[in-house]
């Protein structure tokens, strides 16, 4: 709850309703992320390099409860 909290006065700043759409969905995002024991950093980072590259038919693979690092991925293969 604290980054509710804290993000509530940021928002003042988010400069439009699209802008706070925006912060809402990226902070989903984030919190989803940690809620499945991952990094948000490290998963983000993963899944925008290879999400171009990705199978549209498997999409699904780089949502957060499906999610493997890339590399424990190939390493298990």
């Amino acid at each position: 709850m604290r980054p509710l909290g804290i993000g509530r006065k940021n928002w003042l700043f988010a400069g439009s309703d699209k802008g706070g759409e925006r912060i809402a969905n990226i902070l989903t995002i984030i919190e989803t992320v940690k809620l499945h024991g991952h990094n948000p950093e490290v998963y983000l980072t993963d899944v925008l390099t290879r999400i171009q590259d990705h199978p549209k038919d498997r999409l699904e693979d780089l949502l957060p409860w499906n999610w493997a690092p890339a590399k424990a991925r190939h390493e298990a293969v």
